[in-house]
């Protein structure tokens, strides 16, 4: 991907833009990334992504993403048909980092998605 690709499509936040925060606001949590631009809070596509940059940086290493900008649009536009992701960040969780555990550290339980859940009762 290159440094003026978008990572967030939704607020067309581009790398270069969220790694040059991440270098100067050095966030504590992936999470706050949120502050560049609102990336990561639109769909949700970029937030594993977005996790991935910041443990780039953490460890030292040059924030980028092995991606072309046409397969990152061709597989945020899969996730937003069906909702799946399939190795998407580059991790080894499959890309389902941000959906199984959460999408932030302060999600409330009984919310998947942003969507309630209907309860027991």
């Amino acid at each position: 991907m290159d440094p003026d690709d978008h990572v967030c499509l939704c607020f067309r936040v581009s790398l270069r833009k969220i790694a040059a925060f991440i270098a100067r606001e050095e966030p504590r949590v992936p999470s706050q990334i949120s502050e560049c631009l609102g990336a990561g809070t639109g769909c949700q596509w970029c937030v594993p992504f977005l996790k991935r940059l910041h443990a780039l940086h953490a460890e030292g290493k040059p924030m980028d993403l092995p991606v072309s900008p046409e397969e990152y649009a061709r597989r945020r536009a899969r996730y937003r048909s069906t909702g799946e992701r399939a190795g998407d960040a580059g991790g080894d969780d499959g890309g389902q980092e941000g959906r199984d555990e959460g999408r932030d550290e302060g999600r409330e339980g009984g919310r998947e998605g942003g969507r309630a859940q209907p309860t027991e009762g």
